[in-house]
């Protein structure tokens, strides 16, 4: 994962005056903990539920032979700098105060509970022990993944389709890049039971599989040849406040999404008289949005967020017409999910979505 630029001009914060009465930020409001500096957070890994993950990982690492520890330390989002043997955490992760805000914000806590998390470290540690064991030279590796020097997308157009890749991160992460795909396969080998062989039978995945097995099965008992701790945009350096950090991250995973056809909803609401005692249709979508949200998210792999936003431009179109239910509302509950399901599915296979990277 690539990293961004950090220390841009921070406009809408007075940073001293805050940092002047950080004294227990675990106790404010959303309102004023977000005008709080990443670098005066003062978190650590050490003491947070962090230990157990890495711990983890350190164990499913030792019990496959691999004398490799990657070094971790905290920052904005998850990434695995070029040439370098660690991984960065992202900050909310080392507090559940963090974490809260972060749900507020972005409506999910990527990496949040230890199944999600451990997905993301075999993930970054495939990374990691490419920059350790300098295997991007290899010729192999690259004719069956492609070349590193690939150009890193700002986004891509996934093929959910596609038997060539595996599948271990939401979105069809290995697609994105040659070096997401060995990350994504070496993520898949490093799972405790995982069943690669039978799961990935007759896939063309299957090949890189094998050989990502026996390319670490011949690392076994070998010291990496990078050694290098240096840690890239450590959270002590992060100059942003909270707020800025949130309004670019949501910009970022909230421009592409879905722009469904409106007269579609007349399945389901109208403005007809003999509706006139139903539910109004804003009030409906208010209720569903956080169920149906977290649903179409689960079964498509389009981030929560964006999915709010189709939410967001729907209350807005109805509000105006006065639109009511048509249906009963259990039964306009389950037809919506499907039609929103059904949506942003032909969206990602028509290739018109494209995932933020």
């Amino acid at each position: 994962m690539t990293t961004q630029d950090k220390n841009e001009p921070v406009q809408d914060a007075s940073p001293d005056a805050i940092r002047s009465e950080l004294t227990d930020w675990t106790t404010w409001p959303d309102e004023k903990l977000l005008d709080a500096r990443l670098c005066d957070l003062d978190l650590k890994i050490a003491g947070s539920n962090l230990e157990d993950r890495i711990a983890q990982l350190y164990h499913e690492l030792d019990a496959r032979g691999l004398h490799f520890h990657p070094h971790f330390w905290l920052s904005d989002e998850w990434f695995c700098p070029d040439d370098v043997p660690g991984i960065a955490i992202p900050f909310y992760l080392a507090h559940p105060r963090l974490a809260r805000l972060e749900l507020t914000q972005m409506l999910e806590v990527e990496g949040g509970d230890p199944d999600w998390c451990m997905r993301i470290l075999r993930h970054e540690a495939g990374h990691a022990i490419e920059n350790a064991f300098k295997l991007r030279r290899r010729r192999h590796r690259q004719q069956l993944f492609g070349n590193s020097s690939e150009p890193y997308p700002d986004d891509y157009s996934p093929k959910p389709y596609s038997k060539s890749f595996v599948l271990h991160l939401d979105s069809w992460y290995a697609q994105s890049h040659p070096d997401e795909d060995f990350a994504e396969t070496f993520a898949v080998w490093l799972t405790p039971n995982a069943q690669w062989e039978t799961r990935y039978a007759g896939w063309p995945a299957l090949k890189k599989l094998r050989y990502v097995d026996q390319l670490m099965q011949s690392l076994v008992g070998q010291r990496p040849l990078n050694l290098s701790t240096e840690e890239i945009d450590p959270l002590r350096r992060l100059r942003t406040t909270l707020r800025r950090h949130y309004k670019k991250k949501r910009r970022h995973y909230g421009v592409d999404h879905p722009d469904f056809n409106r007269r579609d909803l007349r399945q389901f609401f109208s403005d007809a008289v003999e509706h006139a005692g139903h539910m109004t249709a804003v009030r409906f979508l208010m209720k569903i949005r956080k169920p149906v949200r977290r649903l179409v998210a689960g079964w498509t792999g389009v981030y929560q967020y964006t999915i709010d936003q189709v939410f967001e431009d729907l209350i807005a179109h109805c509000r105006p017409l006065n639109l009511r239910l048509a249906v009963p509302e259990e039964q306009a509950k389950q037809e919506f999910t499907v039609f929103l399901t059904v949506q942003a599915m032909n969206y990602v296979y028509t290739g018109g979505r494209r995932v933020a990277l």
